[in-house]
């Protein structure tokens, strides 16, 4: 067995917090000896639902944080004031060296805040960007940037191609990933300043496998691998894309019950059609990596469940292994030169 990968867990982040941070937190043990899970938050709390269920008791670990850091609040101040939140505990976790990955559903500000100034940037990444997995009809594509950095730059869109690159070939296996930059329409002359300025940079990338354009209608066909565009635009088609998903599946369900013909047709296609669903639910990607901190740090949705949590502390097994902060630095000390 290799090393194992340890993983800070923040219990009390999230809109169904703690049972699901838990409950996902040791359905991951239980299903990989390779993690050992440090679950951060009021120690009393945790250990209360940790008592209702069977795991090995040498892969789960409780450190004892006293404050929650609240979605309202705002970050800088949070992360500032708030030194026993389990948010800020369980980063430091990972700046210390103690724990190679940071899990968490809580606030998105405290953890983008909290990775760049407890965390820290890998020396050379100019912005960390928040990178989800987003289902196509290939499999998944990345979308990056999602929600870290609304007023990107030209150099900034070009660390994420890069970085995004190195993750979808050594986490997802896919060689040579094509990427894209969305777009308005695939011609080059079009866009905005940002994606004109960035799209003939991006071209001459030699390190990256540059396809030009990518329209959004185009993203859930899988036209791209890595999808590159700012923060702003990035969230906009993350909360559709989702909107769009759950809406579809409502609409199908309730078509399927709606006369006897369609409820027997349901019960013959029942298999395949979950079978088909499951491969367009976000939850079974985990969370979102902020690619480029000097360690791994994973945001998850804050209604995450417990199969998030669980794949989101699993995937932290592959991003480990496949040494991809390594990686991301020979990249980027490529470009420098």
């Amino acid at each position: 067995m290799g090393e194992i990968v340890k993983v800070a867990v923040d219990a009390m982040g999230g809109d169904n917090a703690p049972s699901e941070i838990i409950k996902g937190a040791v359905e991951a043990v239980n299903v990989s000896d390779k993690v050992k899970v440090f679950l951060v938050g009021q120690e009393e709390v945790v250990n209360r639902e940790l008592s209702n269920y069977t795991y090995n008791k040498e892969q789960v670990e409780v450190i004892n944080a006293t404050e929650i850091i609240e979605t309202a609040e705002p970050p800088v101040l949070a992360i500032r004031k708030k030194k026993d939140s389990s948010i800020v505990k369980a980063m430091n976790l990972v700046k210390e060296g103690t724990c190679d990955a940071y899990v968490s559903a809580g606030s998105t500000g405290a953890t983008l805040v909290g990775g760049q100034v407890i965390v820290g940037r890998i020396k050379g990444v100019e912005r960390p960007p928040l990178a989800p997995l987003i289902p196509t009809a290939n499999g998944c594509a990345l979308l990056i940037d999602c929600g870290a950095n609304v007023d990107a730059r030209p150099s900034h869109l070009i660390q994420f191609a890069k970085m995004g690159s190195v993750y979808m070939e050594n986490v997802m296996g896919i060689k040579n990933p094509k990427v894209g930059i969305v777009n308005i329409g695939a011609e080059e002359e079009k866009g905005n300043a940002l994606v004109k300025e960035t799209f003939p940079l991006l071209k001459n990338c030699p390190d990256i496998n540059f396809i030009g354009s990518i329209e959004a209608r185009d993203i859930p066909a899988g036209y791209a691998d890595v999808i590159v565009c700012e923060a702003f635009v990035g969230n906009v088609i993350l909360k559709l894309y989702e909107g769009v998903g759950a809406t579809l599946i409502k609409k199908v369900k309730a078509g399927m019950m709606s006369t006897l013909r369609s409820k027997i047709g349901a019960l013959l296609v029942k298999p395949a059609l979950k079978e088909t669903l499951k491969e367009f639910d976000l939850e079974q990607y985990g969370g979102a990596p902020m690619l480029g901190l000097n360690g791994l740090v994973v945001k998850t949705h804050g209604s995450s469940k417990s199969v998030e949590i669980k794949n989101s502390i699993l995937q932290c097994i592959t991003f480990t292994e496949q040494n991809i902060n390594e990686k991301i630095k020979e990249k980027i000390t490529m470009e420098e030169k």
